[in-house]
Protein backbone atom coordinates (compact mmCIF):
# COMPACT_ATOMS: atom_id res chain seq x y z
CA UNK A 1 0.00 0.00 0.00
CA UNK A 2 1.44 3.35 -1.02
CA UNK A 3 2.03 6.02 1.58
CA UNK A 4 -0.40 8.98 1.28
CA UNK A 5 1.18 12.12 -0.14
CA UNK A 6 1.21 15.39 1.77
CA UNK A 7 -1.93 16.68 0.06
CA UNK A 8 -3.85 13.50 0.89
CA UNK A 9 -2.65 13.64 4.49
CA UNK A 10 -3.84 17.23 4.82
CA UNK A 11 -7.21 16.41 3.26
CA UNK A 12 -7.64 13.49 5.65
CA UNK A 13 -7.12 15.79 8.63
CA UNK A 14 -9.40 18.45 7.18
CA UNK A 15 -12.04 15.78 6.66
CA UNK A 16 -11.80 14.92 10.36
CA UNK A 17 -12.53 18.55 11.20
CA UNK A 18 -15.47 18.61 8.80
CA UNK A 19 -16.81 15.40 10.33
CA UNK A 20 -16.60 16.91 13.81
CA UNK A 21 -18.68 19.85 12.61
CA UNK A 22 -21.30 17.52 11.17
CA UNK A 23 -23.84 17.70 13.99
CA UNK A 24 -26.21 20.52 14.96
CA UNK A 25 -25.52 20.04 18.67
CA UNK A 26 -21.78 20.44 18.15
CA UNK A 27 -22.28 23.64 16.17
CA UNK A 28 -24.44 24.99 18.99
CA UNK A 29 -21.82 24.03 21.58
CA UNK A 30 -19.20 25.91 19.58
CA UNK A 31 -21.49 28.97 19.57
CA UNK A 32 -21.74 28.81 23.36
CA UNK A 33 -17.98 28.36 23.73
CA UNK A 34 -17.44 31.38 21.49
CA UNK A 35 -18.88 33.47 24.35
CA UNK A 36 -16.17 32.21 26.72
CA UNK A 37 -14.80 29.15 28.52
CA UNK A 38 -17.41 26.87 30.08
CA UNK A 39 -17.64 23.72 32.17
CA UNK A 40 -19.54 20.70 30.84
CA UNK A 41 -22.37 21.27 33.33
CA UNK A 42 -22.91 24.82 32.08
CA UNK A 43 -22.80 23.77 28.44
CA UNK A 44 -25.23 20.96 29.11
CA UNK A 45 -27.75 23.38 30.60
CA UNK A 46 -27.27 25.95 27.82
CA UNK A 47 -27.71 23.45 25.02
CA UNK A 48 -30.48 21.47 26.80
CA UNK A 49 -28.51 18.23 26.48
CA UNK A 50 -27.69 15.54 29.00
CA UNK A 51 -24.31 15.69 30.70
CA UNK A 52 -23.21 12.47 28.98
CA UNK A 53 -24.30 13.65 25.54
CA UNK A 54 -22.60 17.00 26.01
CA UNK A 55 -19.37 15.30 27.09
CA UNK A 56 -19.45 13.01 24.07
CA UNK A 57 -19.88 15.90 21.64
CA UNK A 58 -17.10 17.88 23.34
CA UNK A 59 -14.70 14.95 23.08
CA UNK A 60 -15.35 14.74 19.34
CA UNK A 61 -14.65 18.47 19.01
CA UNK A 62 -11.51 18.10 21.11
CA UNK A 63 -10.16 15.25 18.99
CA UNK A 64 -10.60 17.48 15.95
CA UNK A 65 -8.67 20.25 17.77
CA UNK A 66 -11.63 22.61 17.64
CA UNK A 67 -11.75 22.96 21.43
CA UNK A 68 -9.18 22.79 24.22
CA UNK A 69 -9.51 22.23 27.95
CA UNK A 70 -8.07 24.06 30.90
CA UNK A 71 -8.27 23.36 34.62
CA UNK A 72 -9.42 26.08 37.01
CA UNK A 73 -9.39 24.76 40.54
CA UNK A 74 -11.59 21.68 40.66
CA UNK A 75 -13.25 22.41 37.33
CA UNK A 76 -12.25 21.54 33.78
CA UNK A 77 -13.33 24.21 31.33
CA UNK A 78 -13.67 23.93 27.59
CA UNK A 79 -12.77 26.78 25.26
CA UNK A 80 -12.36 27.30 21.54
CA UNK A 81 -8.97 26.27 20.16
CA UNK A 82 -8.36 29.61 18.47
CA UNK A 83 -11.25 32.10 18.56
CA UNK A 84 -10.38 33.79 15.29
CA UNK A 85 -10.10 30.66 13.15
CA UNK A 86 -13.02 28.70 14.60
CA UNK A 87 -15.41 31.66 14.56
CA UNK A 88 -14.41 32.49 10.98
CA UNK A 89 -14.97 28.86 9.93
CA UNK A 90 -18.47 28.75 11.42
CA UNK A 91 -19.33 32.08 9.81
CA UNK A 92 -18.12 30.82 6.43
CA UNK A 93 -20.24 27.70 6.85
CA UNK A 94 -23.29 29.88 7.42
CA UNK A 95 -22.54 32.00 4.37
CA UNK A 96 -22.26 28.90 2.16
CA UNK A 97 -25.51 27.58 3.60
CA UNK A 98 -27.38 30.83 2.97
CA UNK A 99 -26.16 30.95 -0.62
CA UNK A 100 -26.48 27.31 -1.63
CA UNK A 101 -29.20 25.72 0.50
CA UNK A 102 -32.76 26.83 -0.18
CA UNK A 103 -34.01 25.82 3.28
CA UNK A 104 -31.39 27.96 5.03
CA UNK A 105 -32.25 30.91 2.82
CA UNK A 106 -35.96 30.44 3.49
CA UNK A 107 -35.45 30.46 7.27
CA UNK A 108 -33.29 33.58 7.05
CA UNK A 109 -36.01 35.31 5.03
CA UNK A 110 -39.09 34.06 6.89
CA UNK A 111 -37.79 34.38 10.43
CA UNK A 112 -34.81 36.72 10.67
CA UNK A 113 -35.55 39.24 7.93
CA UNK A 114 -39.23 39.31 8.86
CA UNK A 115 -38.18 40.68 12.26
CA UNK A 116 -35.51 43.04 10.97
CA UNK A 117 -35.26 43.85 7.28
CA UNK A 118 -32.97 46.85 7.80
CA UNK A 119 -29.29 46.60 6.90
CA UNK A 120 -27.35 45.79 10.09
CA UNK A 121 -24.58 48.03 11.38
CA UNK A 122 -21.08 46.90 10.41
CA UNK A 123 -18.31 46.52 12.98
CA UNK A 124 -16.32 49.37 11.39
CA UNK A 125 -19.36 51.65 11.50
CA UNK A 126 -20.02 50.81 15.14
CA UNK A 127 -16.38 51.47 16.07
CA UNK A 128 -16.74 54.96 14.62
CA UNK A 129 -20.07 55.61 16.33
CA UNK A 130 -18.65 54.46 19.66
CA UNK A 131 -15.67 56.75 19.19
CA UNK A 132 -18.04 59.67 18.69
CA UNK A 133 -20.39 58.51 21.49
CA UNK A 134 -23.39 58.48 19.17
CA UNK A 135 -25.13 55.25 20.20
CA UNK A 136 -26.10 53.03 23.11
CA UNK A 137 -24.85 49.47 22.62
CA UNK A 138 -27.25 46.87 24.00
CA UNK A 139 -26.12 43.35 24.87
CA UNK A 140 -29.17 41.07 25.21
CA UNK A 141 -27.28 37.91 26.20
CA UNK A 142 -27.62 36.39 29.68
CA UNK A 143 -25.73 38.16 32.44
CA UNK A 144 -23.13 35.42 32.89
CA UNK A 145 -22.18 35.54 29.19
CA UNK A 146 -21.91 39.33 29.39
CA UNK A 147 -19.53 38.94 32.34
CA UNK A 148 -17.20 36.74 30.29
CA UNK A 149 -16.75 39.52 27.73
CA UNK A 150 -18.70 42.21 25.92
CA UNK A 151 -18.36 45.23 23.65
CA UNK A 152 -16.89 48.34 25.31
CA UNK A 153 -19.46 50.31 27.25
CA UNK A 154 -22.30 47.94 26.40
CA UNK A 155 -25.44 47.93 28.53
CA UNK A 156 -26.54 44.41 29.46
CA UNK A 157 -30.28 43.81 29.53
CA UNK A 158 -31.01 40.12 28.95
CA UNK A 159 -33.83 39.72 26.46
CA UNK A 160 -36.17 38.18 29.03
CA UNK A 161 -35.86 41.35 31.16
CA UNK A 162 -36.15 43.88 28.33
CA UNK A 163 -39.83 44.69 28.80
CA UNK A 164 -39.34 45.49 32.50
CA UNK A 165 -36.17 47.56 31.97
CA UNK A 166 -37.08 49.76 29.01
CA UNK A 167 -36.56 52.86 31.17
CA UNK A 168 -32.81 52.17 31.17
CA UNK A 169 -32.64 52.87 27.43
CA UNK A 170 -32.57 56.54 26.38
CA UNK A 171 -35.53 57.11 24.03
CA UNK A 172 -33.89 59.80 21.89
CA UNK A 173 -30.66 57.92 21.21
CA UNK A 174 -30.04 55.20 18.64
CA UNK A 175 -29.59 51.70 20.08
CA UNK A 176 -27.36 49.03 18.51
CA UNK A 177 -28.27 45.54 19.74
CA UNK A 178 -26.18 42.38 19.57
CA UNK A 179 -26.07 38.88 21.04
CA UNK A 180 -24.24 35.58 20.40
CA UNK A 181 -23.76 35.65 16.65
CA UNK A 182 -25.48 36.03 13.27
CA UNK A 183 -28.18 33.41 13.98
CA UNK A 184 -28.85 34.33 17.60
CA UNK A 185 -32.56 35.15 17.73
CA UNK A 186 -32.24 37.36 20.81
CA UNK A 187 -31.07 40.48 18.98
CA UNK A 188 -33.69 40.08 16.24
CA UNK A 189 -36.46 39.75 18.82
CA UNK A 190 -35.07 42.69 20.80
CA UNK A 191 -34.98 44.90 17.71
CA UNK A 192 -38.59 44.02 16.84
CA UNK A 193 -39.74 44.68 20.40
CA UNK A 194 -37.90 48.00 20.75
CA UNK A 195 -39.10 49.30 17.39
CA UNK A 196 -42.62 48.50 18.49
CA UNK A 197 -42.00 50.73 21.52
CA UNK A 198 -40.77 53.62 19.39
CA UNK A 199 -37.00 53.24 19.78
CA UNK A 200 -34.51 53.86 16.99
CA UNK A 201 -32.69 50.55 16.98
CA UNK A 202 -30.57 48.45 14.64
CA UNK A 203 -28.56 45.27 14.95
CA UNK A 204 -24.84 44.72 14.83
CA UNK A 205 -23.99 42.65 11.73
CA UNK A 206 -23.10 39.56 13.76
CA UNK A 207 -22.28 39.25 17.48
CA UNK A 208 -19.77 39.30 20.29
CA UNK A 209 -17.65 36.34 19.05
CA UNK A 210 -17.09 37.92 15.64
CA UNK A 211 -16.26 41.28 17.25
CA UNK A 212 -13.68 39.62 19.52
CA UNK A 213 -12.28 37.46 16.68
CA UNK A 214 -11.73 40.61 14.63
CA UNK A 215 -9.31 41.83 17.32
CA UNK A 216 -11.55 44.67 18.46
CA UNK A 217 -11.48 45.75 22.13
CA UNK A 218 -13.66 43.93 24.65
CA UNK A 219 -14.40 44.36 28.33
CA UNK A 220 -14.96 41.80 31.09
CA UNK A 221 -16.75 42.15 34.40
CA UNK A 222 -14.50 42.15 37.45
Amino acid sequence: MSTPGPKQAIYANLAAIAQALGHAHRLELLEHLAQGARAVEELSARAHLSFANTSRHLQILRRARLVDTERRGKHVLYRLAGDTEVVAMIKALGQVGEKNMAEVGRIVTDYFQARDALEPVSRDDLVERLRENLVTVLDVRPEDEFALGHLPGALNIPFGELEQRLSELPKGREVIAYCRGPYCVLSFEAVAKLRGRGYRVRRLEDGYPEWKAAGLPVEVVG
